[in-house]
C-alpha cells in the first residue's frame, strides 16, 4: 500500500482522549508530488479539539520527491560511490493552536522526514522497512508519552 489519504484515521492513545478518530476529506495539496487531507469530523472523546477551518487548519500531507534520485555512475578508480543522493519522503501535520485567551489560532507543525539513500530501496529494502517499522512503532507505542512531553516539557 502506498502513502494515501484515507477516509478516516483511528488516532493513537493520548492522555484525556478516549478512542479518538478523524474523518478526512481530500484537500488540495501544496505540490503535485504530495497528497493532503483535511480533518472534517472528530470521533470519540476529544474535548476542546477542533476540525479544520480556513483560519484554523487541521491537515495531514504526505509527499515524495518531485524527481526521484538514482545512484550516480560508479567511480571505478576509487572503488566507492562518492556521493549517494537521498530521496526524502515527508509526512506533515498542520494544526491550528490558540496560544492564549482572545488570540488567533497559530499553526503548529509535526514533521516526519524519511531520507532514504538512493539504491537502498532496491538493494537493502529489508533494512529500509526495519528502520520505518521501529520509527513508526515507537511513535504509536509512545504516542501518549510524546503528547505528555509536548504539553509538559518533561522527558
Amino acid at each position: 500500500m502506498t502513502m494515501t489519504i484515507p477516509a478516516s484515521v483511528t488516532g493513537s492513545a493520548q492522555t484525556g482522549f478516549t478512542s479518538p478518530t478523524y474523518t478526512l476529506t481530500v484537500d488540495q495539496s501544496p505540490s503535485v508530488s504530495s497528497k493532503q487531507g483535511a480533518v472534517t469530523a472528530l470521533g470519540g472523546t476529544q474535548t476542546g479539539a477542533r476540525i479544520s477551518a480556513a483560519s484554523d487548519p487541521f491537515t495531514i500531507t504526505v509527499g515524495r520527491p518531485a524527481v526521484l534520485k538514482v545512484l550516480p555512475p560508479f567511480n571505478s578508480s576509487l572503488g566507492v560511490l562518492q556521493r549517494v543522493p537521498k530521496n526524502v519522503y515527508k509526512v506533515i501535520t498542520r494544526k491550528g493552536m490558540i496560544p492564549a485567551a482572545n488570540q488567533v489560532s497559530q499553526i503548529g507543525l509535526i514533521r516526519t522526514e524519511i531520507s532514504i539513500p538512493a539504491g537502498a530501496d532496491a538493494y537493502d529494502a529489508a533494512n529500509v522497512r526495519a528502520a520505518l517499522s521501529l520509527h513508526i512503532g515507537y511513535l504509536l507505542q509512545l504516542s501518549a508519552g510524546v503528547g505528555d512531553t509536548a504539553t509538559s516539557g518533561l522527558l
